[in-house]
């Protein structure tokens, strides 16, 4: 059986292209918002119900996002019904936001600190990092007590751990080889 990723990417990559021509900004929400309502269980579940037709699984779903739909949406949405895809809509999400940071020359950074950051931390922070990086970072934050303290910064497959847990662990095997 073939990965789910290999078989969101083509639809990400066809999406993208399309977004590409019009607004890049408009069609990433629009991607995220209808990647929220397919990963919903009621969602999902209607989505597999034998009883449902294509036409119905789709009016269904596009009744059930709040954004405006234009006609390349509604199209997009129906061959993903037409193709049994809908319920691959988080994964195509996730290969569009992909390919627009790419174009856009950007990563995310999950920063994960043990207390809450102001807004000016978090400026500082993602400034330094940008730096370090040497790219735009567009980031996410989330506070997690059982670091102790510091942050841990996930960007890509890159992860800086400053965090107290981190330190603690790394003295741990230290003490214990």
């Amino acid at each position: 059986m073939a990965e789910i990723a290999t078989i969101a990417r083509p639809y990400a990559e066809a999406l993208f292209r399309v977004a590409l021509s019009g607004k890049l900004a408009a069609w990433s929400d629009l991607v995220s918002e209808m990647a929220h309502v397919a990963a919903h269980p009621d969602v999902q579940a209607f989505v597999h119900s034998p009883a449902v037709s294509t036409q119905q699984m789709t009016d269904t779903f596009l009744a059930a996002l709040k954004s405006p739909v234009d006609a390349e949406a509604k199209n997009f949405v129906k061959a993903l019904a037409d193709n049994g895809r809908l319920t691959l809509l988080p994964e195509i999400a996730a290969q569009f936001h992909v390919l627009k940071n790419a174009h856009e020359g950007a990563d995310d950074a999950e920063i994960t600190s043990a207390f809450a950051l102001s807004d000016s931390q978090v400026s500082e922070l993602v400034a330094a990092l940008e730096k370090k990086f040497g790219r735009k970072l567009l980031p996410s934050v989330a506070v997690d007590s059982g670091l102790i303290g510091g942050v841990r910064v996930v960007i890509g497959d890159e992860v800086l751990d400053t965090s107290v847990r981190a330190k603690l662990q790394q003295l741990h095997v230290a003490l214990t080889a």
